[in-house]
């Protein structure tokens, strides 16, 4: 063999090795945005089970006296604008149920905005602003500006939702999570839905949708759930974020009012809507973070007002 000719080869092997490991690479990454960044993050059994513990032993929830004034208020004209920016019409049918529509809008999420941990805090936290930071800044964002830019395209599609706070016991544990509950009208319930870490909604046994409330009963009682990464086929493997939201379901906060540019506080920094931050505890456990978002706060016992 020449010189000449052993070159070539070994050029051209360089060559489909190196391709051969950018597809790998793509199809890695692709399967990451799919199950949820569960690939190299591991939660163990055993710390798996130390969160269900914390759950089964935590105090009751019991009614209280606190009264959690809760609403959503929609401006029409800002959900007009949102609507017509993202033609939000085009991603469902009008006959759709309010499930398929929610859902079609986190697919839409979840396929053009991965998760991260941005290194730069968009200047603009609303969903046309968070959109164009990924345009223009950075490509992905956490879970609370993904729950957020939900929440605002949900709304502007007519669809109820609020974005709810999912928090550890641990105090010194500064990692928590957010996600969307959509309201049913169809079904009379809320439901869960996150948009950040490929997507996930969850389901009992009999494939009947889970709120959050209900997906921290099922830890407790050992019930099992079906998790749908990427909003596709189901399982219930426990994968890092079965047992990740066990750590993040102890207890829970929410803002009293919900709207447009809820957290937009450099543009919007007397948005009246940012009232009291309400947090549901179990019984004896004193919130950490009461006054994180340096508003009122208040925390309850009561399941039943909080969840309403």
């Amino acid at each position: 063999m020449t010189m000449k000719r052993f070159l070539r080869i070994l050029f051209k092997t360089i060559v489909y090795v190196f391709a051969l490991i950018g597809l790998l690479t793509v199809l890695f990454l692709i399967t990451v945005n799919k199950v949820g960044y569960s690939i190299g993050l591991n939660i163990a059994d055993k710390k798996y089970n130390e969160y269900v513990e914390l759950l089964r032993n935590s105090g009751p929830y019991v009614a209280d006296t606190a009264n959690l004034d809760m609403k959503i208020t929609i401006d029409s004209l800002r959900a007009a604008e949102i609507k017509e920016y993202f033609q939000l019409d085009t991603l469902y049918s009008a006959d759709d149920d309010t499930w398929n529509k929610a859902l079609a809008i986190g697919k839409f999420v979840t396929a053009n905005i991965p998760h991260a941990n941005q290194k730069e805090y968009p200047k603009n936290v609303d969903a046309i602003g968070l959109w164009e930071y990924t345009k223009n800044v950075e490509p992905a964002f956490n879970c609370r500006l993904h729950s957020i830019m939900t929440f605002e395209l949900l709304s502007a599609a007519g669809i109820k939702a609020r974005y709810i706070t999912c928090l550890p016991e641990d105090k010194n544990d500064m990692d928590c999570h957010v996600v969307n509950e959509v309201w049913l009208p169809e079904l009379n319930k809320w439901v869960m839905l996150d948009t950040d870490m490929g997507g996930h909604y969850v389901t009992d046994a009999s494939g009947e949708l889970l709120s959050l409330r209900e997906m921290r009963e099922h830890y407790i009682a050992d019930k099992k759930m079906f998790f749908y990464p990427g909003y596709e086929d189901g399982h219930s493997n426990k994968t890092y974020y079965y047992k990740y939201m066990a750590k993040n379901t102890y207890w829970f906060a929410c803002w009293n009012n919900l709207g447009f540019y809820q957290e937009d506080y450099n543009n919007h920094p007397d948005q009246e809507l940012r009232d009291k931050y309400y947090g549901l505890v179990p019984s004896g456990f004193d919130p950490f973070d009461k006054d994180y978002h340096k508003h009122t706060s208040v925390a309850t016992n009561d399941v039943d007002q909080f969840w309403k």
